[in-house]
């Protein structure tokens, strides 16, 4: 007997998109294209930042050492606590004064993490999250703070990756998924000024944030990120789903209008545990 394709959730946009749910063990849906490769935008931080993480298990890194500016460490760039602009060399804060999203601090994280390893960048995220995941679409030749590009079907193994951890140890999974430096002030992008402006280690924490980019039926413990390009991946551990959003429209008014709503309808109808497997 044939499994039955769950019906799509409506999505009130006219313009081409990949929708893509999953649990922490099964795809529960997919909608759009899966293979069709879009730009990932600032989606690339969190992938970027798994493999800095991998290289922390494997003891090449610690996220404690130092790293970018003076008094800043690997932990500080991860969590965009070390004072860059949001472009550019120049330091506009203190280290850990203020959240201060910067592109310039995960590509200087990146340059500290080759030197490292030993490897370019590009081949770290192929041999350990691509090879690691089995991904089949994603591409890592662009800059990790906004220059990757890859499909649905991979940013929903990044998602299961993300929900019940493989490539690296609980422990260090609960650290990255954590507040680092709670109670910092900052611009969420697109969304103004938080207090707090809450992230992990390459991640943002949705806490109580308002407006958000995620639903109101979110729980506090949802971690992800969104891009500029229009996509988006969160995961949200209480409800066990995560969700990636791709699409030909740059990041705008119709991303804030749509995207918490549809957040909503895929936890009203998934977040019980509900729905059929593809």
């Amino acid at each position: 007997m044939e499994t039955e394709t769950p019906p799509e959730i409506p999505v009130d946009i006219d313009f081409a998109h990949a929708l893509g749910v999953s649990d922490a063990a099964h795809t529960l849906q997919l909608q759009g294209d899966d293979t069709q490769v879009w730009d990932l935008a600032s989606v690339s931080k969190p992938l970027a930042a798994l493999g800095a993480l991998i290289a922390v298990d494997r003891g090449l890194v610690d996220l404690d050492e130092p790293a970018g500016p003076e008094g800043a460490t690997v932990r500080h760039l991860l969590a965009h606590t070390a004072g860059y602009a949001f472009d550019g060399e120049e330091t506009v804060g203190a280290v850990g004064a203020r959240r201060i999203y910067s592109n310039t601090g995960f590509e200087v994280l990146a340059a500290h993490l080759e030197e490292a390893t030993g490897y370019d960048y590009a081949d770290w995220m192929e041999q350990t999250v691509i090879a690691g995941l089995d991904l089949t679409d994603l591409e890592v030749t662009g800059s990790p703070a906004a220059g990757y590009r890859g499909s649905i079907r991979d940013l929903l193994a990044v998602g299961r990756e993300q929900l019940a951890p493989t490539l690296i140890p609980e422990d260090l999974w609960r650290e990255a998924t954590t507040v680092q430096f709670p109670g910092l002030a900052g611009i969420l992008p697109g969304y103004g000024r938080q207090k707090p402006n809450d992230w992990g280690l390459g991640v943002e924490i949705r806490g109580g944030k308002n407006p958000h980019w995620t639903g109101t039926r979110s729980s506090p413990e949802t971690f992800g990120h969104f891009g500029q390009s229009g996509s988006f991946l969160w995961v949200d551990p209480a409800a066990g789903l995560t969700a990636a959003f791709l699409g030909e429209q740059r990041f705008g008014p119709e991303h804030v209008r749509v995207w918490p709503g549809l957040t909503d309808q895929i936890l009203e109808r998934w977040g019980d545990g509900g729905g059929t497997a593809r």
